[in-house]
């Protein structure tokens, strides 16, 4: 049986004296061990390239990194905001975009819920101790896999499915997160203070969802619920290959012929 290949958005940064295009190694480590194989999407391919970079992906990461620029939800910046990336912000949105189209499963990681949530028409805070101070710590000090505060997730949902659980202490390094709910998501995961950190679409509609944790930074422990996130999300892309492959391209193949037809 072919493994699922799932796309990883990348990153664009500064190292060594040269520019440089990649991912962190622990979402390559995550999809990896639960049976994908990641093909990492560079932003410097522009969003004009987005919708090929997908051609045979069957499945989409959305990865944690900068602020997005709040200029997509219609709001002025704050002081406190840490320096966008349109670059990256626009090459995600058409990622997301073609992802969408194409009805592939996606999952969103920190970032990646953030901009799920602003592409779908939510907006952000875009500093939760200054816009929404609370008890609970979202970017405490310590190493990146430190469980630092817990999550409740709703019964019945992908999130605590995929999980096994409707309760998690999660590791946390994030400062934005969702403000208002796109209308397309439902909330199935929050603080002991009710901010939201996880999201999906329902029953009826594609595969998505999206947590503002960082489950890839826990590769390393055997029994962490964590690894279910990966692995739901190559079950959704492995289960919707025969389909994607087979079926959708069969009809792509006579709708063209139709079109060419004189």
């Amino acid at each position: 049986m072919t493994s699922p290949r799932i796309g990883v958005s990348g990153v664009l940064r500064s190292w060594d004296g040269a520019d440089r295009t990649g991912v962190n190694a622990a979402y390559v480590r995550s999809l990896v061990a639960a049976g994908g194989v990641p093909l990492v999407l560079s932003p410097l391919m522009g969003p004009s390239l987005a919708a090929r970079a997908l051609d045979g992906a069957d499945g989409l990461v959305l990865t944690g990194g900068e602020d997005l620029d709040p200029s997509w939800y219609a709001a002025e910046p704050s002081p406190l905001l840490s320096p966008p990336s349109r670059e990256r912000d626009l090459f995600e949105l058409a990622l997301f975009a073609a992802a969408r189209q194409r009805e592939l499963p996606i999952l969103g990681i920190c970032r990646g819920i953030q901009l799920i949530n602003v592409a779908l028409g939510g907006t952000l805070y875009q500093d939760l101790p200054s816009e929404r101070p609370g008890e609970v710590e979202h970017r405490p000090d310590g190493p990146r896999d430190l469980r630092s505060h817990r999550v409740r997730l709703q019964p019945g949902s992908r999130v605590a499915a995929a999980l096994g659980a409707t309760s998690l202490t999660v590791n946390s390094s994030h400062h934005q997160a969702i403000k208002n709910l796109a209308s397309a998501l439902l909330a199935t995961g929050w603080t002991d203070d009710g901010l939201i950190e996880a999201a999906e679409t329902g029953s009826d509609a594609p595969w998505l969802l999206a947590v503002q944790w960082h489950p890839e930074e826990m590769y390393a422990e055997a029994r962490a619920p964590e690894h279910g996130l990966f692995a739901a999300l190559v079950r959704e892309a492995g289960s919707a290959r025969g389909y994607l492959v087979g079926e959708r391209r069969e009809q792509e193949t006579i709708t063209h012929a139709v079109q060419r037809s004189p």
